[in-house]
């Protein structure tokens, strides 16, 4: 279990790159399996879950080669499904929530895929009911295993249909997309997610060959076909890490450039971060956040009431940033309701804040109430850990911006979604020491 030890309170400045986005890797290499054709992935970011699932599809029998740090070529001309059904697969399946996503294009090309129940982030229930209901609307027959929660879906043949999904799950959506490209007929998909990296994925299986209209809204309608062959795909910034970049800059108070983001693909996530009062410019691809010397202002709405900022699909705020967002609140001049409305366990970190000296009202497992210090008084560094990633990332903020020293133990969640983050910190002045 690795350690960061953080010395708080020293300002920042310079430019930071965001890695490739973490959510997209793990839809996008599943599409190798599609195609016996060779595939190109670049700005593939070099973080644990997305390196456990390069290896997952490694010991299926896909061929890869890595060109270039973050640049890799995947080729699954001989896949391996024996393993699927082994012991090995059972475990490491089990430790990667991105696993689950194998099983679309698995069923279409094959017909047949299995998986363990996927692990990942302990931030409340992550049911897998869309994603199979999803197969077995596209006629396959689903099994599972209670005695050792292992799921599969098989079909001789999966047949286009229309489906109303019961909820716009990003993966859920991914996963029967990937499964629809290859079945007959053609297949509606009412209710899908439109994230950005969802759009990404439907851009990649069209330049594979897929046939998919729709792109970028709730209604997706895919004409089946009979195979898919390589292409050459380059992964979206992180917008998850430009928000937390964001963040940083806001609560350290210091000068950053955050290099290449890819501002059409943010949504809503500028205009958040502004709500707070944080000032952030556009500078063409880049973003530019002044030193906020004398602090930021929560903006109320127009009648007075004080602000509620919630997650919802996109075009909403995503989740993943809920947690960035209700500590950047705690030195605000003001006071703000987190509403986390997807997962009952997300905002449990806050008794970590609280310690260190954040003035904040958990209302329930869904609502924080955030009351602001307007930097009258500074965190405090203290001995905490790490549950997840974006509660990680969070607590790592709160710290860099504390005064005194600061010990995060269970560094992994965080270093799960964020690429040599120590490293990069220090190139903008961060006193982070890694402890192994």
């Amino acid at each position: 279990m690795g350690t960061f030890k953080i010395e708080g309170g020293a300002p920042l400045k310079g430019e930071i790159t965001p890695q490739g986005a973490k959510n997209e890797a793990l839809q996008v290499l599943n599409t190798v399996l599609l195609t016996s054709e060779k595939v190109t992935i670049t700005n593939i970011p070099d973080i644990i879950d997305v390196n456990k699932l390069i290896a997952l599809l490694g010991n299926l029998g896909v061929k890869i080669q890595k060109l270039a740090h973050g640049s890799y070529t995947f080729q699954a001309d001989e896949v391996n499904l024996t393993y699927l059904e082994s012991d090995d697969f059972k475990k490491e399946g089990a430790g990667l929530r991105g696993s689950i996503m194998i099983v679309g294009p698995l069923l279409a090309r094959f017909g047949k895929g299995y998986i363990p129940k996927p692990g990942g982030d302990k931030i409340g229930r992550r049911r897998l009911d869309t994603h199979f209901e999803g197969f077995i609307s596209l006629g396959a027959k689903f099994r599972y295993n209670e005695e050792d929660s292992f799921y599969g879906v098989e079909a001789e043949k999966l047949k286009g249909t229309y489906m109303l999904l019961d909820e716009a799950s990003v993966t859920g959506t991914a996963n029967i997309v990937m499964a629809a490209v290859l079945a007959e007929g053609t297949t509606t998909i009412y209710n899908a997610a439109c994230e950005p990296y969802l759009q990404q994925l439907c851009k990649m299986l069209n330049s594979m060959g897929a046939k998919i209209n729709g792109i970028g809204s709730n209604l997706l309608t895919i004409e089946g076909v009979d195979t898919l062959g390589g292409c050459e795909h380059r992964i979206l910034p992180d917008m998850i890490e430009i928000g937390s970049w964001i963040g940083l800059a806001a609560m350290t108070q210091s000068e950053i450039t955050i290099k290449d983001v890819s501002w059409d693909n943010l949504g809503v996530i500028p205009s958040v971060f502004r709500k707070l009062g944080i000032t952030l410019e556009r500078r063409g691809e880049d973003i530019y956040i002044p030193a906020h010397t004398e602090g930021y202002e929560i903006q109320s709405y127009i009648d007075g009431s004080i602000l509620t900022i919630s997650d919802a699909p996109w075009p909403g705020f995503t989740p993943d940033l809920l947690s960035i967002v209700l500590v950047v609140a705690t030195q605000a001049r003001g006071s703000v309701l987190i509403h986390q409305k997807m997962f009952e366990s997300r905002l449990f970190f806050v008794d970590r804040l609280i310690d260190m000296g954040a003035q904040i009202i958990l209302c329930d497992p869904h609502r924080a109430n955030v009351i602001g210090l307007g930097f009258k008084s500074k965190l405090r560094g203290i001995l905490m850990s790490s549950p997840d990633i974006r509660a990680g990332i969070s607590l790592l903020i709160a710290a860099l911006s504390a005064k005194g020293t600061s010990t995060i133990q269970n560094s992994d969640q965080i270093d799960r979604g964020y690429e040599r983050i120590d490293e990069r910190l220090k190139a903008i002045g961060a006193k982070i020491t890694r402890i192994d």
